[in-house]
């Protein structure tokens, strides 16, 4: 019994023992200061160019839509899509019979309105040669004033009757003349040298003029020498792109390829998707003309181009996701006073300082890809923190300790 009650007592003192040591561990280990791993990089000078994104598709420069004049059956369609034709080549001849027949019906009654012209000058003449003669004879006191007046008023009937014709000839001739230029419609030419793209019609299908309506489509003619991307830029970046600015062009269908050009136009009326949803876009469609004759590009090929819109040569700059946001904590207890004030938001860094992180408000400029310019707040070779990108966005504060990853990479 009391081997019992000693082995009791050693366990029960080393129960306590533990009991204690881990109280110590807890409270001790709670006040353990915290120590944030972080990358680093040191402030260098760098080319920056700033780059606008956007997505859009491959068109021509110079092309032409055809659509008719006139309506009806094509007989003769003499080119294929993919064809290339010159200026003034035949593209599709419209069956005119119809047009000639009222032409044919526009000459017969313009040589009738000629023959009944030819017998009313003949009748003014007579009118004229006897009204002249009864001027003679009414100023001799031969005739009376009545007979003058009746021959004056034939003659002017019969000039009225004549002038009358005569303008039913001219019209006669003006008719004529715009059923030929209908008929003259019915064979449509290429405007421009190029190559023909989306044809949309058959031979002997009918197709209806644009004189009272839109017209068929028939096909598309483009100079294919000469091609532009024509690019959708968002409502907020659309600002830094300028007339002139390069551009680089990825195209789907050329793999690895790009492709170089310039802005020569930027829409004022911008294309809206979503309109009234939280989902609602505002673009602008900004055209870039492509360096080059033919290279192989096609209208309708989908492409994203880079515009670089603004450059700077050898100034300090940091990885991009160095720079974060953070309010003045001043002014917020200031706000919080006083709701009508805005929370003053300053750009920082953390810079690496025998290992805490020291808080340096900056002053950016333009950025890339990677790096942003920095125009005040840091000098070249500073050592300053560039991820992992939660410490930044949110675990470091000014004076915090920190330490090195061993690799100094970022995950």
């Amino acid at each position: 019994m009391a081997l019992s009650s000693k082995k009791k007592k050693i366990f029960i003192g080393v129960v306590v023992g533990l009991v204690v040591i881990l109280a110590l561990v807890l409270i001790f280990g709670s006040n353990k200061e915290k120590i944030i791993e972080v990358q680093t990089e040191k402030v260098a000078r760098r080319n920056i160019t700033q780059v606008v994104v956007g997505t859009g598709t491959i068109d021509a420069i110079n092309k032409v839509v055809i659509t008719p004049e006139v309506t009806g059956e094509i007989v003769d369609l003499p080119v294929k899509e993919g064809q290339k034709v010159k200026k003034g080549q035949l593209l599709i001849k419209i069956k005119s019979d119809q047009y000639q027949a009222a032409l044919d019906r526009l000459i017969a009654s313009l040589q009738a309105s000629k023959s009944s012209l030819n017998s009313m000058k003949a009748m003014l003449e007579k009118a004229t040669q006897d009204y002249n003669r009864i001027v003679e004879l009414h100023k001799k006191g031969l005739v009376s004033d009545a007979d003058l007046e009746v021959a004056k008023s034939t003659y002017l009937s019969r000039m009225g009757e004549y002038e009358s014709q005569k303008a039913m000839v001219h019209q006669a001739e003006a008719a004529i003349k715009e059923q030929k230029e209908i008929i003259a419609k019915t064979a449509i030419y290429s405007p421009i040298d190029g190559t023909v793209t989306g044809l949309k019609v058959k031979l002997g299908e009918r197709v209806l003029g644009s004189n009272f309506t839109q017209g068929t489509q028939l096909m598309t003619i483009a100079d294919l020498n000469a091609m532009e991307a024509v690019i959708d830029i968002n409502e907020n970046d659309v600002v830094n792109v300028k007339i002139g600015d390069k551009a680089i062009i990825e195209v789907d269908a050329f793999k690895g390829k790009k492709f170089y050009g310039r802005v020569y136009e930027i829409a004022n009326s911008p294309k809206t998707s979503g309109m009234g949803t939280q989902e609602q876009v505002v673009n602008f469609p900004v055209k870039i003309r492509i360096d080059g004759g033919e290279n192989g590009l096609k209208p309708g090929m989908s492409c994203n181009a880079d515009i670089e819109t603004d450059y700077r040569y050898n100034v300090l700059s940091i990885p991009l996701q160095s720079v974060t946001a953070r309010s003045n904590k001043k002014e917020d207890d200031e706000n919080s006073k006083n709701n009508n004030k805005k929370t003053d938001i300053e750009e920082i860094v953390f810079a690496f300082d025998n290992g805490l992180a020291k808080v340096k408000k900056v002053q950016t400029g333009i950025s890339d890809q990677n790096y942003i310019e920095i125009i005040s707040g840091l000098k070249e070779d500073e050592e300053i923190i560039t991820g992992p990108y939660k410490a930044i966005s949110t675990e470091l504060e000014d004076n915090l300790k920190v330490v090195k990853m061993l690799t100094n990479k970022k995950k």
